[in-house]
C-alpha cells in the first residue's frame, strides 16, 4: 500500500479517535409492543425518544366531579383508537384540576388497545415534525402530550410555534394526536391594550390584529376542554375518594365525619388551593398520619 495512503489512513483514524467522545450515542428503536410511554429528549441539533416506565394506576374512576370532560376527551380518544377521524385537545384551566390526570388515565384505559403517550416539554415543539415521522407508519395510536403549554408576556415563541402546528397538524398521519394542557384558554396573556384597536364594521364587531394573532394559536386545537376551580362539596368529595382507595390499600378503617371535613379544609386554606393535587396530598397526609399513631 502506497505510504502515503497509509499515512492518510493513521490521520484519519488519529481524527476519528479524537472526535468519536462528542457524537451522540446510538440510540436503540423502542420496542412499541412494550414501551407504553416515552420523552422526546433534545440531544443537540436533533433529538431522540427515551422510553419511560409509567404508572398504570390512576383510572378514569379516579376523577371526581369532572364527568363531562371526561366524557367529551374519552370518546375524542376512543375515535383516534379506532381510526375515526379525531381532534387535537386543548385542555385549560386551573391548576391541579385533573387535566394531566386525565389524559395518563386515558393511556391507562387504552394501553391495551395500541395507544401510546409521547411527552414533549413546549420548548421543543419546533422538533413535532421529526416525532411524527418517527412514529408515522407505527400500528399504534400516539398522544403527542405537551402539558402546561403557554408563553409568556413579549415571548415571540408562540408565532413560531403557530406554524410548526400549522404544518405537523395538517399533515400528520392518522396515527398521530396533540393534546396540550394550559391554565390560559389562549395559550397567551391577553391584555386590556389588545382591545382599544376593536372596529365596528356595519355593526359587526371585528378584533384588532394582535387579538387574532393570540387566539389563532388556540384554534390550532379542534376540542377545547374547560376545567374550573372546585367547589368545597367537590374538594371533599375528592378528599373522601382518595382516603378511600388510601386507606383500602392499608387495611385502615375510617369513616367521614365533620372534624374530617373541617381538618380538609383548613389544609387547602392554609395552602391557598383547593383541587385535586391538594385533596390527594391531604388524604396521604391523614392516612399516614391515622397509621402512625394505629401503630404507636
Amino acid at each position: 500500500m502506497d505510504a502515503r495512503l497509509i499515512a492518510f489512513l493513521d490521520r484519519a483514524d488519529a481524527v476519528l479517535a479524537r472526535i468519536e467522545p462528542f457524537l451522540p450515542a446510538p440510540r436503540p428503536a423502542i420496542d412499541w409492543t412494550q414501551t407504553l410511554a416515552a420523552r422526546w429528549q433534545r440531544d443537540g441539533r436533533s433529538g431522540f425518544l427515551l422510553p419511560l416506565e409509567v404508572s398504570l394506576d390512576m383510572r378514569l374512576s379516579d376523577l371526581i366531579g369532572v364527568d363531562r370532560q371526561v366524557e367529551q376527551l374519552g370518546r375524542n380518544t376512543r375515535q383516534f383508537i379506532d381510526g375515526m377521524p379525531a381532534n387535537h385537545a386543548l385542555l385549560w384551566g386551573s391548576r391541579g384540576t385533573g387535566k394531566s390526570s386525565l389524559i395518563r388515565a386515558l393511556l391507562a384505559e387504552h394501553a391495551g388497545h395500541g395507544l401510546r403517550l409521547i411527552e414533549i416539554e413546549r420548548d421543543h415543539l419546533a422538533d413535532l415534525p421529526r416525532v411524527v415521522e418517527q412514529v408515522a407508519q407505527l400500528p399504534q395510536r400516539f398522544v403527542v402530550f405537551c402539558d402546561d403549554l403557554s408563553f409568556e408576556s413579549g415571548e415571540g415563541d408562540y408565532r413560531v410555534l403557530k406554524s410548526v402546528l400549522d404544518g405537523s397538524l395538517e399533515q400528520a398521519p392518522d396515527n398521530v394526536l396533540l393534546y396540550a394542557t394550559s391554565n390560559r384558554r389562549h395559550l397567551v396573556p391577553e391584555k386590556e391594550s389588545d382591545n382599544e384597536n376593536w372596529k365596528r364594521v356595519d355593526g359587526e364587531l371585528h378584533p384588532s390584529e394582535a387579538v387574532e394573532d393570540k387566539i389563532a394559536l388556540s384554534d390550532r386545537f379542534g376540542l377545547w376542554l374547560s376545567f374550573y376551580p372546585f367547589t368545597q362539596e367537590h374538594f371533599l368529595d375528592v378528599v373522601e375518594h382518595w382516603i378511600g382507595t388510601l386507606a383500602a390499600k392499608a387495611g385502615l378503617a375510617w369513616q367521614r365525619d365533620e372534624a374530617l371535613d373541617i381538618e380538609a379544609v383548613r389544609w387547602a386554606t392554609g395552602r391557598g388551593n383547593r383541587n385535586g393535587r391538594c385533596a390527594y396530598q391531604f388524604a396521604r397526609y391523614w392516612v399516614g398520619l391515622k397509621l402512625l399513631e394505629h401503630n404507636a
